[in-house]
């Protein structure tokens, strides 16, 4: 039975796996991209609900304006409570996911207008967020951890240790990769894994187009 476009997509991975640059690929060849974690930060500086809550778990002090009048969010003082406590993360993430998965269901119905075919959800915290069900498929992105932590490090994301310490918080890729549908290997160069993403994208438009069509 067959049903409209579009082939939803799932794409995670852990810090500092490729996960982004796997999605940016993606793209690149003509995937819509919805961006999980860039939409539940711009919540948290444009969703008033959303900002109250935060003042409520974390202090009014956590936001502050800029030299513009720009609301900016005190993420690392957030990271570091959280960190020392999981309720506090759970009570976050119960604020937020709601938003962000209504937000995703906007651009299912966008995407269906516009007869997308493949509408990838690219989240860091795909599983954990509760919400597979509605996917067609889950792609998972992993490296080597000396590589991701490197690459983490390289993009400003903390000293080696904080990475260390970031991605031990984090879902262990042997579990990711249970649950996966595609396992891309990101442990060679950027053109590899451009050609391993190319290669995929083949086998997701094929199965998009047994399972939907325009009706």
């Amino acid at each position: 039975m067959t049903r409209t476009y579009p082939f939803l997509v799932g794409v995670t991975g852990g810090l500092g796996s490729g996960k982004s640059t796997v999605c940016h690929f993606l793209s690149e060849i003509g995937c819509r991209l919805f961006e999980a974690d860039k939409v539940a930060k711009d919540l948290q500086l444009k969703d008033a609900e959303v900002i109250d809550g935060i003042k409520m778990l974390f202090g009014q002090e956590v936001y502050t304006l800029d030299n513009t009048g720009k609301l900016v969010l005190d993420r690392k003082k957030i990271a570091s409570t959280v960190f020392s406590c999981p309720e506090k993360l759970e009570s976050l993430n119960r604020l937020i996911h709601p938003k962000v998965f209504t937000e995703f269901q906007k651009a299912v119905h966008d995407a269906s207008k516009q007869g997308t075919k493949i509408l990838v959800k690219e989240a860091a915290i795909l599983f954990e967020s509760g919400r597979t069900a509605e996917l067609d498929r889950i792609v998972v992105v992993v490296a080597d951890e000396h590589q991701r932590i490197e690459r983490a490090v390289q993009k400003g994301m903390g000293t080696s240790e904080e990475v260390t310490q970031r991605i031990a918080r984090q879902w262990p890729q042997e579990k990711l990769i249970k649950k996966a549908d595609y396992v891309i290997v990101n442990k060679g160069s950027l053109e590899a894994l451009k050609q391993d993403t190319k290669a995929l994208y083949s086998k997701l438009l094929a199965e998009a187009t047994l399972t939907c069509d325009n009706r």
